[in-house]
């Protein structure tokens, strides 16, 4: 399927998600947030994607909310007054809103490869996905207060689980500049790369690895992580033990299991 805003890349198992916007710096017009909770339909409709990329081409990964687009395409948004205006604009961030969601409850797992910029919106974006890795130049930004706005695609509620409330109370109430530095140490990232190249390369690498992985595991992993948000222990502890109770009866895991054994059995006994 052809997007205007993105580019569906395949490589085996592995799917990358481009933003394709390069000589606007990937601003987030309307074409991105109607556009994406249909690229992930798609890869989620795909039994060859086991995981997938989310990357940019040109020469940053995003700076954020095309308002200048948005203010002209939807200039009805300026005069939404009462409570049927009140509702046009609840339905319309609920809207918006679905691609971030679709990332967020993909039964498949992803990585964003984030360089240089990465403001606001994208920072919503970034913070659905499983993991990120970055470049060394990456400067990153919840920039939505400088903006009058109060961040509603997602980093409010994922970020306290990532980098903890403090940080995101930091990052929301100041809407300040951090390094890529910085976002390893608070948790935002998991590895720094030295360049784009290098960051793609890492990124691409570790997703064929974990394509190697069950699919039908790594999506209990990430149901089971997105569930349990809010559960105390106990009821954590219950949730996962009904969930393996239901997956250690499947044929994949018999199947994985037996493997196992036998070659446990040809290790043991060579001859």
């Amino acid at each position: 399927m052809a997007y205007n805003f993105f580019l569906l890349e395949k490589s085996g198992p592995v799917a990358t998600v481009w933003l394709n916007r390069p000589e606007k710096r990937n601003f987030m017009n309307w074409d991105f947030w109607n556009e994406l909770h249909r690229v992930v339909e798609e890869i989620n409709g795909d039994n060859e994607i086991k995981v997938f990329i989310v990357a940019a081409k040109g020469a940053s990964f995003s700076i954020g909310l095309d308002l200048p687009d948005f203010v002209e395409r939807f200039a009805w948004l300026a005069d939404a007054q009462g409570a049927e205006g009140n509702q046009r604009l609840h339905d319309f961030i609920l809207t918006l809103q679905k691609g971030m969601r679709a990332i967020a409850d993909s039964p498949k797992p992803s990585i964003a490869a984030i360089h240089r910029h990465c403001i606001g919106g994208a920072l919503d974006l970034i913070s659905a996905c499983d993991m990120r890795y970055a470049s060394s130049d990456a400067i990153f930004s919840l920039r939505e207060v400088k903006v009058a706005i109060v961040a509603d695609m997602g980093s409010l509620q994922r970020l306290p689980y990532i980098i903890g409330e403090g940080l995101t109370r930091d990052l929301a109430l100041t809407g300040r500049d951090f390094g890529a530095d910085e976002a390893l140490r608070m948790g935002l990232v998991t590895q720094v790369l030295p360049d784009k190249e290098a960051l793609y390369a890492a990124a691409l690498k570790t997703a064929h690895e974990m394509s190697e992985n069950s699919a039908l595991v790594m999506r209990g992993v990430k149901h089971v992580m997105n569930k349990q948000r809010g559960m105390d222990m106990d009821r954590a502890y219950d949730f996962v033990a009904l969930y393996n109770s239901g997956f250690l009866q499947t044929q994949e895991f018999v199947a994985m299991a037996k493997s196992f054994a036998d070659r446990k059995k040809k290790k043991a006994d060579p001859a």
